[in-house]
């Protein structure tokens, strides 16, 4: 299997552990957060990390622009900024990239469940026994067959035997 491929499910801890891990990454650009009435064309041809100190700010990598985060819409539209230089929270992700990220783990997320449901799914359907299940159950019952048929013919020896020596008691010392 290629490295970095899906292999179904991630556990539960490990989505804890990444959860934790974006929480740290994200604990200092909270810290260092402006108060949201800093005005963010304030931070125009300054560092990125100044602009994105105020969480309402955008940083275009294309122009050193700092810009008011249009709350209106989920993504900066393109006139404002391109995706690929576009950066809010953290310097180092731009949006394009986060887009087919989250792409990318939701849709293995989705494919994940997917599968699992078709495979629990497929599970309940085929309860018949496989070849050697039949196997194993023909044998157990050709085992069990001939158990009784020894259990009945010992069953008559013993009747022949009681029948003789009821009949006559005394015929085991006769021959003597």
């Amino acid at each position: 299997m290629a490295p970095g491929v899906a292999r179904g499910p991630t556990p539960y801890w490990r989505l804890r552990l990444g959860g934790a891990a974006l929480l740290l990454l994200l604990i200092p650009v909270a810290a260092a957060q402006e108060p949201p009435g800093a005005a963010c064309s304030q931070n125009t041809n300054k560092t990125c990390e100044e602009c994105l100190k105020n969480v309402s700010c955008l940083w275009c990598n294309t122009n050193k622009a700092c810009l008011d985060y249009p709350v209106t819409s989920v993504l900066p539209p393109a006139s404002l900024c391109k995706l690929s230089s576009a950066r809010w929270g953290v310097c180092w992700v731009n949006f394009e990239a986060l887009i087919i990220t989250m792409s990318v783990v939701g849709g293995t997320l989705l494919l994940g469940i997917a599968i699992c449901c078709c495979c629990c799914c497929r599970r309940k359907r085929s309860r018949k026994p496989d070849r050697s299940e039949e196997k194993a159950m023909r044998e157990r019952e050709e085992r069990r067959i001939r158990q009784e048929e020894r259990r009945a013919e010992m069953k008559t020896r013993h009747d022949e035997i009681r029948k003789k020596y009821e009949e006559n008691p005394y015929a085991r010392f006769e021959n003597n």
